[in-house]
């Protein structure tokens, strides 16, 4: 049988994802953030994007924008340089025609340098943990060597404030004596904060307390038993600590108002306000107005006049790159304007379909499936799961992302309508809040009160959402209940 090379044609079909395609699903599941990032960059890449002017009037042809802000504040400082020198003109002219003049000739920014105001390029820095420890460094040791071996330590703190690195390891590298070290040590452990350089949460917990003169024998005892108090075993602790149920609440009462991480007081990481995407509100008539929060959404323009003035004189080359930037421009506007429409959609069918959660609470959340809401509005599964990500909602009864009305169905007992996951887990939460220390309920009797309301749920389920919700189990709650009765928990 012999080869040959041959050709053939063969007709046949194939889902491609476009660059275009895949960016309109890429918007989609992006964050107010990362899309204005993302939009930001496309701006700096195309010529012919530009942001939509928030409602500011367009300056003159020929003058800047903030000329007429800059007037108004020559203005000010006119008048209020004649309330400051009411009885000397000299002294109000040498100095008022120069400040105008300044302010002027810097277009409202700055003085004549032009530089721009920047109030917090002048204000003070925070503080970080490391700068704060070498200060005290610098203070507590005066022999070189000593200073040195701080400053080792120093590095070895990690962001709570706890000493990360082993001692032998820094005498081995330095040559330094381990007693030399320990004292180095013991001296950095009574920097402030107290519970810096800690080597364990004990550790941490009784620097804090010899601070305060309150490391007594039964105080060690309790930080060399934290694993029981994790456990609440009450009774474990106060016959090894050798205590009353009075004097115990007071130590558990000395260990909370403690700081395990002493070190986080001074990291400051910026909060990203959460900014809704979707505002629900009681319409006049009855029922629920849902519409796009303004503020959130992208406001992008395509510059056609700029395209028409540069194309008109540009060459062959020119004129291809043009037309690549405006056909993308073009499908950008058209995806975020997609991108609005889908968000809108998927919030009003949630809204729809949860009616009673807005109207009566979290105990009425009814169960919902992406399905549900993908078929409702004519989409995909998929599409539905990227807008509900990372997107909120503001109802009335607060700030939701829209995962959250996304929950599991568990059965009715008496065959009637499926309960939401998230409301069953309210239910138990109430359950538990609501329980003394004279009646704890265990899982089994969470089961029973949830079946006499008409949920049909097991054991292990229970069990599961309480550990989720971190609540302990009924033997441990008992335990802490009776031994904080004192402080009224």
């Amino acid at each position: 049988m012999g080869l040959s090379p041959s050709l053939h044609l063969r007709q046949s079909q194939s889902l491609v994802m476009t660059p275009q395609l895949l960016q309109s699903i890429r918007l989609l599941q992006l964050t107010r953030g990362e899309l204005e990032q993302f939009i930001a960059g496309e701006i700096e890449r195309n010529p012919l994007l530009e942001h939509e002017a928030g409602g500011e009037e367009p300056a003159a042809a020929g003058e800047p924008a903030p000329r007429a802000g800059a007037e108004a504040m020559a203005e000010r400082l006119d008048s209020s340089l004649e309330n400051l020198f009411p009885d000397d003109p000299g002294r109000r002219e040498a100095i008022g025609p120069d400040l105008s003049a300044q302010w002027r000739s810097a277009g409202g920014n700055g003085l004549a340098t032009g530089e721009a105001w920047d109030l917090e390029a002048v204000a003070a820095a925070p503080i970080t943990l490391g700068a704060h420890v070498q200060e005290q460094i610098a203070f507590a040791f005066q022999s070189p060597q000593e200073r040195l071996l701080a400053q080792e330590l120093a590095d070895g703190l990690d962001e709570a404030g706890y000493l990360s690195v082993d001692l032998a390891e820094i005498a081995e590298r330095t040559g330094a004596d381990r007693p030399l070290l320990d004292r180095v040590l013991a001296t950095c452990q009574t920097f402030d904060p107290p519970g810096l350089f800690a080597r364990s949460l004990a550790e941490c917990l009784a620097l804090q307390l010899k601070a305060r003169d309150r490391l007594d024998p039964a105080m060690q005892a309790l930080l060399s038993h934290l694993d029981l108090l994790a456990r609440r075993d009450f009774a474990g602790l106060k016959r090894l600590c050798g205590v009353d149920e009075e004097d115990l609440v007071e130590m558990l009462a000395e260990i909370r108002a403690l700081d395990p991480k002493p070190g986080t007081a001074f990291t400051r990481a910026p909060a990203d306000p959460v900014v809704p995407d979707v505002f629900v509100r009681r319409a006049a008539e009855g029922g629920w107005v849902v519409e796009l929060n303004q503020e959130a959404l992208p406001r992008v323009l395509v510059n056609q006049a700029y395209y028409a003035t540069v194309s008109a004189r540009a060459d062959q080359a020119e004129k291809a790159f043009l037309s690549e930037c405006l056909q993308s421009a073009n499908w950008l506007v058209r995806s975020l304007d997609q991108r609005a429409r889908t968000i809108l959609k998927v919030a009003g069918e949630i809204v729809r379909r949860q009616d009673a959660f807005l109207l009566h609470g979290v105990r009425h959340l009814r169960p919902l499936k992406l399905r549900d809401v993908a078929e409702a509005i004519g989409m995909h599964e998929s599409t539905v799961s990227r807008v509900a990500a990372n997107k909120y909602m503001m109802t009335p009864r607060g700030l939701f992302e829209l995962r959250y009305f996304f929950t599991a169905a568990l059965a009715a007992a008496d065959g009637g309508e499926a309960h939401s996951a998230e409301a069953v887990r309210e239910r138990i939460r109430r359950l538990i809040e609501a329980e003394d220390a004279g009646n704890v309920l265990s899982d089994d009797a969470l089961v029973a009160a949830l079946r006499e309301d008409g949920i049909e749920v097991a054991r292990r389920t229970v069990a599961k959402y309480r550990e989720a919700m971190n609540i302990p189990s009924s033997v441990q709650r008992r335990r802490e209940k009776k031994a904080l009765a004192g402080l009224g928990a």
